[in-house]
């Protein structure tokens, strides 16, 4: 492994823990739980790892190719997209299937696109930056007690 693939490996884990967030919340969508149990699981996971996450990429990772390069773009774009429909009080499972159906899709984009060009690009110092910057972050350990995805 690399000097640079080790500083991205903590990313990676997070987003190995979205992609899992996405299938538990489609495996509740397909067996029906009840939307109020799902919400709260999206709030929480959205409050504890996605909104730290996004802070860490947007401040520390995307800035090195260039906040007007058209894969950055994508992905703030997608950041958007995905903050309004975690917050969106009024379509809820509306929303939570449309997280379900995006989520993956765009994490896998970050993944297989953005992360390797931004890989190529970063210097030894801006890789090491990240790697503090993550250190630093208050991404729960706690797993979620409801296991609704189990059912």
């Amino acid at each position: 492994m690399t000097a640079e693939s080790e500083q991205f490996e903590s990313i990676s884990e997070e987003h190995y823990k979205v992609l899992m967030f996405g299938w538990k919340l489609a495996e509740g969508l397909r067996n029906n739980v009840e939307t109020k149990r799902l919400k709260a699981y999206a709030d929480w996971f959205y409050q504890q790892y996605l909104l730290p996450h996004f802070k860490l990429e947007q401040e520390h990772v995307f800035p090195i190719m260039g906040l007007k390069n058209v894969r950055v773009k994508r992905a703030l774009a997608n950041h958007r997209r995905l903050q309004r429909l975690f917050e969106d009080q009024e379509n809820i499972r509306r929303s939570l299937n449309l997280i379900e159906e995006e989520i993956g899709r765009f994490i896998r984009f970050e993944e297989r696109v953005l992360l390797k060009q931004i890989q190529e690009k970063a210097s030894e110092k801006q890789l090491q930056e990240i790697n503090d910057f993550h250190e630093q972050l208050a991404i729960s350990d706690q797993d979620w007690e409801d296991e609704f995805w189990e059912s």
